[in-house]
């Protein structure tokens, strides 16, 4: 905002004999008021303030004329009066103006000075576009180091998004593996197998691969959204798997051949796992394509569950026999 300073021309005013402290209450009584007494209306009580009127105090010529006293030194030495001469051949004012010793001036200043834990605090504030938050953090905290040095007593701290991005990420480092682990354990609980279990569970790495080509192929930068919908992926990504070996499983606890029970359960589940995976896609379609208030959540997160199921669909279809066929034949089953 713009603020007027006064900046008071000292030898001027040590020339003059003027006090500093003189000058000061002049400008605070005219110009910021000062207390003269008070009003009295029944059992209230007001302050009465004696400053100049509005207008003057916004007219930097009008503040410029103030008369200031005459220092008691030279109040009691001379008596200045019109048309007389003292001091030589010069004439002395009858008053000296503010403008004589200070100097006015308009700049820019602070609007607003924060505070927190008794130090002053500025916030700079950015909006990131077209990249992940937490690199573009990395980034500027490695230039601040090496082409800004702060004066004593500074310090920066970051925070905002970037600071929960920070302590979310903190929990995906255990959340993650948990999620991981759990789905591995009702795979086991489900199959009574590692083997069956681990076969399964494969559909996970690839389905990670969909979901992190997907993000690439649109340009979204990996975000907390964005490993949230891997967390979910991952659960949704063994549900094919899960119908298609145990349909196997049954078909060989019948009598059939290791063979002909892979053909045959993967034509017959071919249907569920498309309609899982059209049923899971079409859902998120909404959301993938969303450009209103959240959707910087939705879109990473629908994007990656979008790719990320087609690309376990791919494997449950053809990469999910062979490897169930392949590992069964190695063990003569």
């Amino acid at each position: 905002l713009p603020v007027l300073t006064i900046q008071l021309n000292r030898s001027e005013m040590a020339r003059l004999g003027l006090n500093v402290s003189d000058v000061q209450d002049v400008i605070e009584i005219a110009i910021g008021g000062k207390q003269a007494g008070q009003v009295f209306q029944g059992d209230r009580r007001f302050d009465l303030i004696v400053r100049l009127p509005d207008n003057t105090r916004k007219n930097i010529s009008l503040l410029k004329g103030i008369p200031l006293p005459y220092p008691e030194k030279l109040a009691g030495s001379v008596q200045p009066v019109a048309g007389k001469t003292t001091r030589g051949e010069q004439p002395l004012p009858a008053f000296i103006t503010l403008g004589t010793v200070a100097d006015f001036k308009v700049i820019k200043g602070p609007n607003q000075i924060s505070r927190e834990n008794g130090k002053r605090r500025v916030v700079v504030t950015a909006n990131v576009r077209g990249r992940d938050l937490g690199s573009f953090v990395e980034q500027a905290q490695e230039m601040m180091r090496d082409k800004i040095t702060l004066p004593s007593g500074y310090w920066i701290s970051w925070g905002g998004t970037f600071e929960h991005l920070i302590s979310a990420t903190q929990r995906l480092w255990v959340v993650v593996p948990v999620a991981l682990l759990l789905i591995f354990m009702m795979l086991f609980a489900a199959f009574g197998s590692i083997s069956q279990a681990l076969i399964v569970f494969t559909g996970v790495p690839l389905a990670w691969t969909g979901g992190i080509v997907s993000l690439w192929l649109r340009g979204i930068p990996l975000s907390i959204s964005a490993a949230v919908g891997f967390i979910a992926l991952s659960g949704v990504a063994v549900l094919n798997g899960v119908v298609m070996i145990s349909f196997i499983n049954k078909l060989r606890e019948e009598g059939m051949d290791l063979n002909p029970a892979v053909v045959e359960g993967s034509l017959t589940r071919l249907r569920p796992v498309l309609m899982t995976a059209l049923v899971a896609s079409l859902g998120f379609l909404p959301m993938a394509l969303a450009t209103g208030t959240g959707a910087e959540v939705q879109r990473p997160l629908a994007t990656v569950v979008i790719g990320g199921i087609l690309s376990s669909t791919a494997l449950t279809l053809f990469v999910l026999p062979a490897l169930y066929q392949g590992f069964h034949k190695s063990r003569k089953v």
